[in-house]
């Protein structure tokens, strides 16, 4: 099952380190009095972006994506039985081999095939809603 202390501290570790980056990235006070001949323009070679723009950038997007799932993991969840979803859970999420779920909850093979397709399909429409909703 999915803990939802662990999604906030994801969220929150996620936040401080934006912000470090943007306070890395803030220009230190500079004076007011300027030497003869310096300007306030940036230098050519420091308007590049670096590589960890990119990192920070494919960073922010799988957060992104993560948090996006479990948003839509957890309409889902409230959306079908108990049961259902555990089965989910322990197969998809948990891993767990499909003989392993059946024997565990005291279904059938088959019962836990048609579960993983049902509630596959209800997260995939509401990840896309959510995604459409977002943009």
């Amino acid at each position: 099952m999915i803990r939802h202390g662990a999604r906030s501290r994801r969220g929150c570790l996620t936040l401080w380190r934006i912000r470090d980056q943007i306070r890395k990235r803030q220009p230190e006070c500079t004076s007011i009095h300027r030497r003869p001949g310096e300007t306030d323009r940036t230098g050519t070679v420091e308007r590049i972006p670096g590589p960890e723009g990119e990192l920070l950038t494919a960073l922010w997007e799988e957060e992104w994506k993560k948090d996006l799932f479990e948003r839509a993991l957890d309409k889902v969840r409230a959306q079908v039985d108990e049961k259902q979803f555990q089965i989910f859970d322990l197969y998809v999420l948990q891993e767990w081999p499909a003989s392993k779920v059946a024997r565990s909850l005291g279904v059938s093979l088959a019962r836990v095939y048609v579960t993983k397709h049902r509630i596959a399909a209800l997260l995939n429409k509401e990840t896309q809603r959510l995604r459409a909703k977002a943009e």
